[in-house]
């Protein structure tokens, strides 16, 4: 039998700038990245059901620059101190009630988002515009396979409405795209350009 050979992992913007790893450095850094997100988060187009924000840029940023797991970390993170009562989420909101909000399960789609953006990066995709592209848009699509179903079920059992579908995919998915592919293109521009940053610092060294 063979295996299938699995990329191995390299280092993300992180390992590079912060090249001594330890707990505490790992800590800071998450928390860093609750708070690109938080303010991100304030960057708010409102609709009725579920606002465009920044969020979704600063998840992509934040995964690659972290990678896969300290990039999920910090998005966790950030949704626990959300539900906590921190005014983290979009339009400075946050407590326990926020699970009630038709919005919330693109929330929770934010943990495994980052961690696609950081896995990508880890496999050197962020280094280029091209690659960083097609990496981010994977990235950018995975807050819907949690926010639209959780859309229709908030809808239907906690206001009472149903709309079907195509209401349902009129709510949540189709204002978004155009939206998510401009910030995955931000980030598939910013993060090439760090690293070029990045080998620009260490030539002159």
């Amino acid at each position: 039998m063979s295996a299938i050979a699995v990329p191995a992992r390299r280092p993300v913007l992180a390992d590079v700038l912060a090249p001594h790893r330890t707990r505490l450095q790992d800590a800071g850094l998450v928390l860093a990245g609750v708070g690109v997100v938080s303010l991100l988060a304030q960057v708010t187009i409102p609709l009725p059901l579920v606002p465009i924000t920044g969020q979704t840029l600063g998840v992509i940023l934040v995964g690659a620059a972290l990678g896969s797991r300290r990039g999920a970390a910090a998005l966790l993170t950030y949704l626990l101190i959300g539900l906590a009562g921190a005014p983290v989420f979009a339009e400075f909101s946050g407590g326990p009630a926020s699970v009630l909000s038709p919005s919330f399960g693109f929330l929770l789609g934010f943990v495994p988002a980052a961690f696609v953006a950081g896995w990508f990066a880890e496999r050197s995709w962020d280094r280029t515009p091209l690659l960083a592209m097609v990496g981010f848009v994977a990235a950018s699509a995975v807050p819907f396979l949690f926010g639209v179903p959780y859309l229709a079920m908030i809808l239907d059992a906690v206001m009472g409405a149903e709309l079907g579908l195509g209401g349902v995919l009129a709510a949540g998915l189709w204002p978004f795209i155009p939206g998510g592919l401009v910030k995955a293109a931000m980030a598939a521009v910013l993060i090439p350009a760090a690293w070029r940053g990045v080998r620009a610092l260490d030539s002159r060294g």
